[in-house]
């Protein structure tokens, strides 16, 4: 039974949580940056966003306190990002996200391997 996450006047911390980080790509680079600390192209290229996108991303990432920024000023100038302790403390989630996927993803791909039909008559 679906209830109203607010109805008794308190935020829904699940919600709360993913209208931080649950855009697709503030998933992934907030993912990207597990790596360790990134340049700006670097990112683009690993993360497949456009400059303005990933701009805008790392923007309200930096905002939200999951992201610092480094600007190098040395010829040439660069500009790193980099997981706050509030963006790793997100590693254990990924984690966890990734064993389920491992378990019910391939799950599920080996059982519409096996039965299509069955998986669709679900639908």
């Amino acid at each position: 039974m679906a209830t109203d996450p607010e109805a008794n006047g308190a935020p829904c911390p699940i919600i709360d949580s993913i209208q931080q980080i649950g855009s697709q790509w503030r998933l992934i680079v907030l993912h990207d940056l597990q790596d360790g600390e990134k340049r700006f192209n670097e990112l683009k290229r690993s993360t497949g966003a456009s400059s303005r996108t990933l701009s805008r991303v790392l923007d309200d990432l930096r905002e939200t306190g999951f992201v610092d920024r480094r600007l190098e000023e040395d010829a040439p100038v660069a500009t790193y990002y980099s997981l706050t302790d509030k963006g790793v403390s997100l590693c254990p989630v990924f984690d966890e996200i990734e064993q389920w996927a491992d378990e019910w993803l391939d799950a599920d791909t080996e059982e519409v391997a096996a039965d299509p039909e069955a998986v669709q008559s679900r639908a």
